[in-house]
């Protein structure tokens, strides 16, 4: 699952995480993204020593035997860094989580303060996707919007196109961490970790000013042109 910070990816992994025949694993390229680029992250340090700091060990071991049938590998498209070998994804399922960048922009903001666009990852997932479409792939696009305005629908669309059963557990979990979240959790998942199922649908985008008005439509090239092969719910 090829997502951007602030797009439902958490809740999905609780979702697919809610089945009882998926194993989750949380952005495993977090602190190798971190150490490569030096960014000063909330819980940097705690990051950096959670996990292996070397990308190739992180890709090793999700390329290792899998206890359940099936694994939902969450990832933030910016953790995969120009360098960073993807051939290994031509073996897996992918997907391709997107929202609108303006709804985006606000909740990273309200985080963080003004992002930099290369951390709210429109430009890579853009850059992703054509360059599995170019290798022969066919990843499969679907909107967070459409999850939360028709949850069932949406699940049911999404693993018909993946080529697994949809089961009503997708629909909804147990409050609280887990025990597959990253530490950053304690900084990021305050929402997810209150909520048992999917939030409503969305209402009128947010209304930006300034320079974060500016930089969401910027973003919006890139949400488009892979928002053009998004599943139809």
């Amino acid at each position: 699952m090829w997502s951007g910070p602030r797009n439902l990816s958490t809740a999905m992994m609780r979702s697919f995480g809610a089945r009882g025949d998926c194993a989750c694993v949380d952005e495993p390229f977090y602190a190798a993204y971190l150490a490569a680029t030096g960014l000063d992250h909330p819980m940097r340090a705690a990051v950096l020593a959670s996990q292996p700091q070397d990308w190739r060990v992180a890709r090793e071991a999700l390329m290792g035997p899998v206890v359940q049938p099936i694994q939902y590998q969450k990832h933030m498209v910016q953790h995969m860094l120009p360098g960073m070998e993807t051939d290994w994804l031509d073996g897996l399922v992918n997907v391709f989580l997107i929202r609108e960048p303006e709804r985006v922009v606000a909740s990273f903001s309200a985080k963080r303060g003004l992002p930099d666009a290369g951390e709210l990852g429109f430009r890579r997932q853009r850059e992703l996707y054509e360059e599995l479409v170019s290798r022969g792939k066919r990843p499969v696009v679907i909107d967070s919007a459409d999850i939360r305005r028709a949850p069932e629908p949406a699940l049911r669309a999404l693993c018909a196109a993946i080529g697994i059963d949809f089961t009503p557990r997708m629909l909804g979990w147990t409050p609280g961490a887990k025990p597959e979240d990253g530490v950053w959790g304690a900084h990021w998942y305050d929402a997810v970790n209150g909520s048992t199922g999917f939030a409503g649908a969305e209402g009128p985008l947010p209304v930006l000013e300034g320079e974060l008005a500016a930089l969401a439509a910027s973003l919006r090239a890139d949400y488009e042109a892979v928002a053009a092969r998004k599943l139809v719910i």
